[in-house]
């Protein structure tokens, strides 16, 4: 969201994004319909207090609740702290404990456009005959993935992968409506990818599962995604830390035997 744009303009987007009518927002937020009919045209300036009340009820992340208080004439209410900051290092020692504990299972945390933030010593059969290109800073975990020249050619259910982290990239645009994700998604979608087929039978269709070829054998993964509970600074309510368990048995040994 562009905080140069109105406020009205900007919480009548998230709540169409919301696809919640002015009445059911109005009645979640315990205001009248012609109240926030008022917010939304310009006719009336919300209070601090309201904005951020209405930003709570419509789910809108912490970047975006700035945008929306800068908008309105308020100063930003979540501050934005590099990950280096000494006042994040509690969590960053949180997110190093977390990915060492997941060992000797692969697991990393990425950011707001899934860039790499840091990774566990387990990531190393999932960079086997990446180009060099790839992993330049900064790593881009999805580009990585559905690359040509990533990992790619090794995704035994390439197809079913590829549909995966699309949708999933869909899911967080509907949800965040951000400009990168954006781009992104317009340049995974250009990758090739074999046609789809049916989805992996062991699973059952509770899980997309990710079936890597690696020079010590085929590895199967589920993946579980972590998130700081609430977060009152931006950069921290956008990392998000993937674990990847064995999907079965023989991964387990094989992982552990690595």
């Amino acid at each position: 969201m562009n905080q140069l744009r109105p406020v009205g303009d900007q919480l009548r987007d998230w709540r169409q994004r919301r696809r919640l009518s002015q009445m059911d927002l109005a009645l979640d937020a315990d205001i009248s319909t012609r109240h926030l009919s008022f917010v939304e045209t310009g006719r009336a300036v919300p209070s601090r207090d309201l904005l951020l009340h209405l930003a709570d009820q419509l789910g809108v992340p912490l970047r975006d609740r700035n945008a929306l208080l800068l908008a309105a004439g308020y100063a930003p209410a979540y501050g934005e702290r590099s990950l280096d900051d000494p006042a994040l290092a509690p969590a960053r020692a949180a997110i190093d404990l977390v990915l060492k504990a997941h060992e000797p299972f692969p697991a990393l945390a990425v950011d707001r456009h899934w860039n790499l933030v840091a990774a566990n010593g387990a990531i190393g059969p999932f960079l086997d005959g990446v180009a060099p290109g790839l992993l330049a800073a900064p790593i881009n975990v999805l580009r990585l993935s559905l690359h040509p020249q990533g990992l790619a050619p090794r995704i035994l259910n390439l197809a079913e992968w590829h549909a995966h982290i699309l949708e999933r990239l869909r899911q967080q645009i509907a949800a965040t409506a951000d400009a990168g994700l954006i781009d992104l998604h317009a340049e995974l979608s250009s990758y090739p990818a074999p046609e789809q087929k049916d989805a992996h039978a062991d699973y059952g269709g509770v899980v997309v599962p990710l079936r890597l070829r690696t020079p010590a054998g085929d590895l199967s993964f589920f993946g579980t995604v972590t998130v700081f509970g609430t977060p009152v600074d931006v950069t921290l309510s956008e990392l998000a830390i993937e674990a990847f368990f064995p999907a079965d048995e023989a991964t387990t040994k094989i992982l552990r035997g690595i």
